[in-house]
């Protein structure tokens, strides 16, 4: 009798651990989401979401402000899957102009949300918004050219910002059946700038710099949640924002690992010139850090329209993030 209760005991311990073996497997492999190779899904917009809320300031700092709202666009494939990466598209305009609405943000939201992916394009406060910056930004600024400070001081508020529309992804990543283990994020030139930053940076930065003393706007931001970025896309941007962290905090705001970094740059850019890519290439190497580089012989300022060896720039950067987060595709 004890025999055969032992032989039964064992089956049902078999079976399970059969059962969890089965589980487990399965949430093994719905983990890593599958796209699309060709556009499949119809796009679904959303426009004009309330992401948080920020300061604009009649002059630096004052104490005469205003809060104003701060936005962004999704881009959901119209389908039932359930486990989706997320592409966080940054515009640029040098800190100074542009929205999310620019024509090649857009499009590159469609390509991807057509495929699989929820694509979110984000607004952030510009220079005529002086949004508030901390003292040691200012003081750093004397370092800056006099045509240029307004511009440099804006690179604050617009990074702050944009981790804090990454912060609203993640905490509503089960809204938009989002998998946060597989976040990039990307942009032209500012927005590159930018995405960069957001990727190298610790997440305190850009944070924990302003206290709700000073700006009460930041309980509006998330702060209670964190991200973890895979992949970076760097269309003509650079690292002058990490100099920058790294004139004024030193090297502790950054990560010890680095996303893998997809560069595109135009070798005859006179705005960002081409030596800001080869100089982010450098720092990749040096950390054997996964990148990619491709540089457009000839063109200018943002090559939208260039195309390396017969592929666009949008279907180069989609065979680099599916490589890279090892992504399953149909």
């Amino acid at each position: 009798m004890k025999l055969i209760l032992y032989n039964f005991l064992l089956i049902i311990l078999f079976f399970s651990c059969s059962s969890y073996v089965d589980t487990a497997t399965k949430e093994s492999k719905i983990k890593i989401p599958t796209v699309k190779s060709e556009q499949t899904f119809d796009v679904l917009i959303e426009e004009g979401i309330v992401y948080a809320k920020g300061l604009r300031h009649e002059r630096l700092n004052s104490e005469s402000a205003k809060v104003i709202p701060l936005k962004l666009d999704v881009y959901s494939p119209k389908n039932d899957i359930i486990n989706r990466p997320v592409l966080m598209l940054i515009h640029g305009g040098g800190f100074a102009g542009g929205s999310k609405a620019h024509n090649k943000i857009v499009r590159i939201a469609n390509y991807f949300a057509s495929r699989g992916w929820v694509a979110i394009s984000i607004d952030y406060r510009l220079k005529r918004d002086k949004g508030t910056v901390p003292q040691e930004w200012i003081d750093y600024s004397t370092n800056v050219p006099s045509p240029r400070v307004a511009q440099f001081l804006a690179m604050y508020p617009a990074h702050r910002d944009a981790k804090a529309a990454l912060r609203w992804i993640v905490a509503h990543a089960k809204t938009y059946s989002i998998n946060t283990d597989y976040i990039t994020v990307g942009g032209g030139s500012a927005g590159a700038i930018t995405a960069i930053t957001l990727g190298i940076s610790s997440q305190d930065v850009f944070k924990d710099e302003i206290d709700t003393t000073l700006d009460y706007t930041l309980t509006t931001t998330n702060l209670e949640q964190s991200y973890q970025i895979k992949t970076i896309l760097d269309f003509w941007g650079s690292k002058i924002a990490l100099d920058v962290l790294d004139k004024i905090y030193e090297p502790n705001s950054f990560k010890k690992t680095y996303p893998s970094l997809f560069i595109v740059h135009g070798t005859e850019d006179s705005v960002v010139p081409f030596t800001n890519a080869e100089d982010l290439k450098k720092i990749y190497e040096s950390n054997k850090a996964p990148y990619v580089f491709h540089p457009c012989e000839g063109y200018g300022h943002g090559c939208w329209n260039a195309t390396i060896e017969g592929k666009s720039l949008v279907q180069l950067a989609f065979e680099f993030i599916v490589e890279q987060q090892k992504l399953k595709i149909d």
